[in-house]
């Protein structure tokens, strides 16, 4: 009877251990091992990531630039995958099964669990067709999602890409899932956070054959995604239209700005490229063309180019010798060509008609003035000490500064100062006669485009700016308020009354060097350039603003291996601004013959 008891107890023990056993898988299956649970959600339900639409991207006249539309992904969940017919996509994505398998691995690498992209952009057939057999490939569905579309083709450096996220960002931000887009450049790439929105998703019920069968719990847990905010930019799209239009063929940019506000009404860099070729399954073929091209399409000259300024530099040189009191408006020097070059023009009797010329000798005694002062008696001491202060004064003009304008890759171009010529040549080894070239804007003096127009603003303006920016509104809200004061350059408007007479006369007088400038029934104020080449032909080089009085645009075009500023980017810049000020253009001589003219 005992033996028999004893027996029922172990018997009891045992069937107590396994159902504590039991107890215990469960709850390590339910509570703690999360993979259980996520095997069998994934093998009921499906979540599928709503991707919002992009902000869209407006004019400053509210003209639609860039949109969305729908596009389809195909999307793997390795473990809900089964053994399946490869020749269906095969057949469907023109593929091979090699690739294929390298597609799964590379999922799996990713999670076995988590969605990953396996082939973007399906097109409508393959949509359909992918649809019609999705019951037959366990583990696949599709993902729509949006693509950008380009109204125009024009301003892709302005308005920049979106592409597949890398690694590097994906680890970077959480909010990122493999296989998603974000902005690569330009303006996509800049207002990346306001214009991605929010992701929502949708959980739906599947049945075996991998096919929705309704939403699941009725939607409970459904969360609708938010499209990105939307921006205003600065630009006026039919300007930079017709910018784009007057540099085909050419290698260089055009800048043009509001100087009452600092507002980009265009930004050409050329040559250019229509951004649609970086949207869609040929985007990285293309890419790899744009890249590798000979005359670099992508690369945005109009803020990135460093480039001597040539003699739209004297400007700066004048207001800083009338602000140092070297000389006053009524200076005159010989045009003494013992030292450096000029051509030929009638004698400079004032610092008007010296600008009006654009006499290089003038401003080569003007700047000596500046830069020997008479500080010390040794004339390399001296020379050190009146850069220092030239160099001080040049920096109020914003050179040296990437100006945050909304756009990546800005150059800072270079104001070279003491320090420079002490590692270039050795300390108290240079002095003035060697570094004269600074005088007219040539030697080591580096300035951007942009640059080039925010002087020309400066000028119109009489001594101050407001940082130059690309978007106008960002959202339901103005852009941030850095952008509303005026930058004062600390001179006094006084010292910009000669140069503004001078770049008047440059235009509008007999010997001007910037006659072509010219607009019938409108005051132009500018200045020509040259710039020395030592690669090749010179660069063709004007700043200019309009009206005189309550100035409206201020410009700057850059034409590389064109020659003469007066003669190539004078007339461009006049054409820009009477397309901008009238809304059309009357000297179609100028027109068709800037249109014909190659320089690439």
């Amino acid at each position: 009877m005992k033996q028999f008891k004893d027996r029922r107890i172990y018997i009891s023990g045992i069937f107590l251990i396994i159902f504590i056993s039991i107890l215990l898988k469960l709850f390590w299956i339910q509570i703690i091992d999360t993979s259980y649970k996520t095997s069998s959600d994934n093998n009921s339900q499906r979540k599928i990531t709503k991707y919002p639409g992009r902000g869209l991207i407006y004019d400053r006249n509210n003209k639609l630039l860039v949109g969305n539309e729908i596009a389809y992904d195909i999307m793997i969940i390795p473990r809900q995958t089964q053994s399946f017919d490869t020749s269906l996509l095969v057949n469907d994505l023109g593929i091979e099964i090699e690739d294929i398998r390298s597609r799964i691995e590379k999922a799996k690498k990713y999670s076995v669990y988590k969605p990953s992209l396996f082939y973007k952009q399906l097109s409508r057939l393959q949509y359909a067709y992918f649809q019609e057999h999705m019951y037959r490939l366990s583990g696949f569905y599709v993902q729509p999602r949006f693509m950008r579309k380009y109204e125009k083709s024009i301003a892709a450096h302005i308005l920049g890409d979106v592409g597949e996220i890398d690694q590097v960002s994906l680890e970077k931000d959480t909010f990122y899932t493999i296989g998603d887009y974000v902005g690569r450049s330009g303006i996509e790439k800049y207002y990346e956070k306001q214009l991605r929105g929010f992701k929502g998703t949708n959980v739906f019920i599947v049945d075996v054959h991998n096919r929705i069968q309704g939403s699941y719990m009725g939607g409970k847990y459904d969360k609708e995604a938010i499209p990105g905010q939307d921006i205003i930019l600065c630009i006026d799209s039919e300007l930079q239209e017709y910018g784009e239009l007057l540099m085909v063929n050419k290698i260089g940019s055009i800048v043009a700005i509001e100087p009452s506000s600092g507002e980009i009404l265009a930004l050409v860099s050329s040559p250019s490229f229509d951004p649609s070729l970086l949207v869609g399954r040929s985007r990285g073929s293309n890419y790899d063309s744009l890249l590798n091209a000979a005359n670099k399409p992508l690369y945005n000259r109009a803020v990135g180019a460093s480039y001597p300024p040539g003699s739209i530099f004297k400007m700066v040189q004048a207001v800083i010798g009338l602000d140092q009191e070297v000389i006053t408006e009524n200076t005159s020097f010989p045009c003494d060509r013992s030292t450096v070059g000029c051509h030929n023009h009638p004698p400079n009797s004032n610092l008007k008609r010296a600008i009006q010329y654009s006499c290089n000798p003038y401003f080569y005694a003007l700047t000596k003035r500046l830069i020997q002062r008479g500080f010390e008696k040794s004339i390399f001491r001296d020379s050190r000490i009146g850069l220092e202060i030239w160099k001080d004064k040049v920096l109020n003009f914003g050179f040296e500064q990437a100006f945050d304008i909304g756009l990546p890759g800005v150059s800072k171009g270079k104001i070279p100062g003491p320090d420079y010529y002490d590692r270039l040549y050795g300390q108290h080894r240079w002095a003035y006669s060697t570094i004269y070239s600074l005088s007219i804007g040539q030697g080591e003096v580096l300035v951007s485009p942009l640059q080039m127009a925010n002087l020309a603003a400066i000028i119109a303006n009489k001594g101050y700016y407001y940082i130059p920016h690309i978007a106008k509104n960002i959202g339901s809200k103005n852009i941030d308020s850095i952008y509303l004061k005026p930058v004062s350059t600390s001179f006094d408007s006084k010292h910009f009354i000669s140069v503004v007479d001078g770049m008047e006369a440059v235009v509008n007088e007999e010997f001007g060097t910037g006659r072509l400038g010219a607009i019938s029934g409108i005051k132009v104020c500018g200045k020509t350039g040259t710039a020395q080449n030592p690669h090749g032909a010179d660069h063709s080089i004007f700043m200019a603003f309009a009206p005189k009085e309550n100035p409206k645009i201020a410009i700057a075009v850059y034409v590389e291996n064109a020659g003469f500023g007066g003669t190539w980017a004078a007339p461009i810049a006049s054409l820009m601004m009477e397309k901008y000020l009238k809304d059309s253009v009357s000297n179609i001589a100028s027109e068709t013959r800037i249109l014909n003219a190659k320089f690439n």
